[in-house]
């Protein structure tokens, strides 16, 4: 997994384009030499590494590649890890990248919105790359469009970018990392929140993202208790129920995981 120098870098990938640049680093497209594989490479300052982790042979590691390591089990839905190295001034991590994708911010942008039933299958595997990540004891903490990748030629959802992940706790969590606008009321009014239900959240805004193509606060108003969202009434009252179930103000008020994956309108059933 751990590649031992620069210059093998260099000999076994091409360097191409930047891809994107982030609060942690810069992340470029490049191919596998040895068989003209796509691939990103995310280079990340080593002074911008804050927390570091053992991996299972017992190599310390920035905390990235540990959860990285956990989750890349062969999983379609989660981006796979396939070496990193350490350089003196920073780390490097080979990812998977297919060869035609698209970031779902990019993805809703380009349609203004999707339709119910893209937005359905998307959403999917999104729930179903969440709870992989949890079944790896691995909380992600930063689920936007901008951390999900759309392979263009096959409609596979791979959640990207575990800068801002940690490990799953029970306990509270009073450090907060992800993005400010995604973060639930409970952080902003309490400064504590519980991963899961933090998770449900950040999952209602993305679905309302998907299907309205845009964020449901995106004025940066402090979202008051009795806050009423008004959804478009093209959506269907299965739909609208989710994305209010999600959204609820009271952590404890909203669905698992497994309910969402049991709600009548993942199944496509109609509300009586």
């Amino acid at each position: 997994m751990v590649m031992q120098t620069q210059q093998g870098l260099k000999e076994q990938y091409r360097l191409g384009s930047l891809l994107g640049r982030g609060g942690f680093g810069s992340v470029f497209a490049a191919t596998r030499l040895s068989d003209g594989a796509p691939v990103a490479i995310k280079r990340v300052p080593r002074n911008r590494v804050l927390h570091w982790g053992e991996l299972p042979d017992g190599t310390s590691a920035p905390l990235e590649i540990v959860l990285l390591a956990k989750v890349s089990t062969g999983f379609p839905g989660v981006v796979q890890l396939l070496e990193w190295l350490e350089l003196p001034k920073d780390i490097l991590m080979v990812l998977e990248r297919p060869k035609r994708c698209q970031d779902l911010h990019r993805f809703i942008r380009a349609r203004r919105f999707l339709p119910e039933e893209e937005a359905r299958e998307l959403f999917r595997q999104v729930l179903e790359a969440v709870r992989h990540c949890t079944s790896c004891g691995v909380l992600h903490r930063d689920i936007k469009p901008g951390n999900i990748l759309v392979d263009l030629d096959t409609g596979q959802a791979k959640v990207i970018d575990f800068g801002c992940g940690t490990y799953l706790q029970d306990t509270a969590y009073t450090h907060f990392a992800g993005t400010r606008s995604y973060s639930p009321p409970e952080w902003t009014h309490f400064g504590r929140y519980y991963g899961k239900p933090a998770t449900i959240w950040s999952l209602g805004i993305l679905l309302h993202q998907m299907v309205c193509g845009e964020h449901p606060f995106r004025r940066g108003q402090n979202i008051s208790w009795d806050h009423q969202l008004s959804l478009p009434q093209r959506l269907s009252q299965e739909c609208q129920d989710l994305i209010r179930q999600c959204l609820s103000m009271l952590d404890l008020e909203r669905p698992s995981l497994e309910e969402l994956f049991c709600h009548p309108w993942m199944k496509d059933i109609h509300l009586p």
